[in-house]
């Protein structure tokens, strides 16, 4: 009795081992691939590095973003003739410090990025699946509403919602994800149209599985590396789209701050005072480019069209 109770869980012991090194073995290969290439490293630390400045925004900011000081208006960065220590990279026209205010857009910008790509990936996958796997008129239906919302350009969409139920930062998130979900969709349709004619879900449903479990046990599987892909290459997006909307004025709002606000801000102060809107810009750059170098990895990792 005693043999026969202790070899189950020996056998179990060695499957959670199996399974242990297995997903080791998996990080370390990943972790090689990441360190062979330059651009996946970078876009890496940069990605890391706006995360946790982001986070920490509260306890690194050395200045309020929001404090006014006309006395200390349009300084220009420490390098500068008329520079100060006090400002690293200046002051705007309200003598607010620049840097801060980066600091503190941060987590707009991350927060609307990250947050609106979950709602359109949510969309995206969720009527994709059903369209690719459903076909017939349910296919058609979703299809014709992909089309629709592909007829009409995505920031012109975005403007007239915008303008009908407010700028609130709910708002942009809803409607940046509510008008970015077709690419989730065409691309998880696409995928799940090939995975249902393959072999082991034929059998799959040969054996009376549901049509609820193949999706999430024989087609999610093999369409989720795609959709990450896409979705970490969507948040560069989205944050320009959020950028661009503030800086029309449809997007983040005062006293709040974000990136696209501040290029906003300082636009009329190129020619005088370039720091204004030259350091929110590179930010944006800095940071999309950063995404798109680790999205890229990501593709190369993950898509097995590419293998």
């Amino acid at each position: 009795m005693v043999t026969k109770t202790e070899q189950p869980n020996e056998q179990a012991l060695d499957v959670n081992n199996h399974s242990a090194k297995t997903s080791s073995s998996q990080s370390k290969k990943w972790i090689k691939q990441l360190l062979k290439s330059k651009t996946g490293t970078v876009g890496l630390l940069i990605v890391v590095s706006v995360i946790l400045m982001a986070i920490f925004a509260d306890l690194i900011v050395p200045h309020s973003h929001s404090e006014t000081n006309v006395a200390d208006r349009l300084i220009p960065p420490f390098w500068m003739d008329g520079g100060s220590s006090e400002y690293i990279l200046g002051t705007d026209n309200l003598g607010r410090d620049i840097l801060s205010r980066i600091i503190i857009g941060s987590q707009v910008s991350l927060l609307v990025g990250i947050s609106s790509v979950i709602v359109a990936g949510a969309i995206g996958l969720s009527l994709g699946l059903i369209s690719g796997y459903y076909g017939k008129w349910i296919d058609q239906v979703i299809m014709r509403l992909v089309d629709s919302f592909l007829a009409i350009p995505n920031i012109l969409f975005m403007l007239i919602i915008l303008a009908v139920i407010g700028t609130s930062l709910p708002a942009i998130i809803l409607v940046l994800g509510v008008t970015t979900w077709v690419i989730y969709a065409r691309m998880v349709r696409s995928e799940t149209l090939s995975i249902k004619e393959r072999d082991y879900v034929k059998s799959a449903r040969a054996i009376g599985a549901n049509d609820m479990r193949i999706i999430s046990k024989y087609i999610l599987p093999n369409v989720i590396s795609s959709f990450i892909v896409i979705a970490t290459l969507n948040v560069a997006t989205t944050i320009i789209l959020e950028s661009s909307l503030s800086f029309l004025g449809l997007g983040i709002q005062s006293p709040d701050v974000s990136w696209g606000l501040m290029l906003s801000d300082g636009r009329d102060y190129l020619a005088t005072s370039w720091w204004v809107a030259t350091f929110p810009g590179l930010a944006i750059t800095i940071t999309v480019l950063g995404i798109i170098f680790l999205g890229d990895w990501l593709r190369d990792v993950l898509d097995p069209k590419t293998k």
